[in-house]
């Protein structure tokens, strides 16, 4: 792991995390975090063949480092486009960010990818969206392996293209932002640890995915697929997705 991050520490002051949550909305708005899930969802949305204004249908979403919550309020919006309701719940491993996320109208609660609180197949979709750059790779293949586990329908995962362009362009759009200091280190440090194609694959073969992983906007890398169920494996959407990638 190189450095250290804010949201590295579950036991990080709690007014560092709340001011540095504040920061990745905005930063998950202006650049492309919010909109690279979006963009993995989708596929997931158009396949379950509803379409605008499709008859209602209730699924379960889990949002794994959901931080302020601001993806899953996203998703349960995109989502009823398709006539399907979201129920988002957020997991957090820090506490300050649980509550942040609770006092956002969002269910909570804390665990982390290492003992995820639910049985297999229980939850329809599980995104996890620039989360694993914050462990190590042995932890985040495991990670990985456990959100397939527990997925019914699909999984998103999403984090950071590692960019050395990016990293210059975060350092000097944070000063007009207005970001905190500590978030303008977190940021460029996070581009550090994002990850190439290959490296994403990597990991995602190795915890029994075979999905392909795809850049997008600003400097993201995202990966949508089927879980497992049984002997049969399915990625989501992939033709689509090749198509919209090139």
């Amino acid at each position: 792991m190189l450095g250290a991050e804010v949201l590295d520490d579950p036991r990080a002051d709690p007014a560092a995390v709340r001011r540095t949550l504040r920061d990745i909305v905005r930063l998950n708005r202006l650049f492309g975090g919010t909109g690279a899930v979006m963009w993995g969802l989708r596929s997931i949305l158009e396949r379950s063949g509803m379409g605008d204004g499709g008859c209602g249908m209730r699924w379960s979403l889990l949002d794994v480092g959901t931080g302020a919550g601001d993806i899953p309020v996203a998703a349960a919006r995109l989502a009823r486009r398709y006539g399907i309701e979201l129920v988002p719940i957020g997991l957090e491993r820090i506490p300050a960010a649980a509550r942040a996320a609770r006092e956002a109208g969002l269910a909570a609660v804390l665990g982390d990818g290492s003992a995820l609180p639910f049985a297999p197949r229980t939850i329809d979709v599980v995104i996890a969206s620039q989360v694993l750059h914050h462990v190590p790779r042995e932890t985040a293949v495991r990670w990985i392996a456990a959100l397939d586990r527990i997925a019914r329908r699909a999984v998103v995962l999403a984090d950071l293209r590692r960019s050395r362009a990016a990293m210059v362009g975060m350092w000097l759009a944070a000063f007009p932002l207005g970001l905190h200091r500590t978030t303008r280190h977190d940021a460029v440090l996070s581009l550090q640890r994002g990850y190439t194609r290959r490296e994403f694959e990597g990991m995602m073969r190795e915890a029994g995915i075979g999905a392909p992983a795809h850049y997008r906007p600003i400097a993201r890398i995202v990966a949508a697929w089927e879980p497992v169920i049984g002997h049969r494996s399915s990625v989501v959407g992939t033709n689509q997705l090749l198509t919209d990638n090139r």
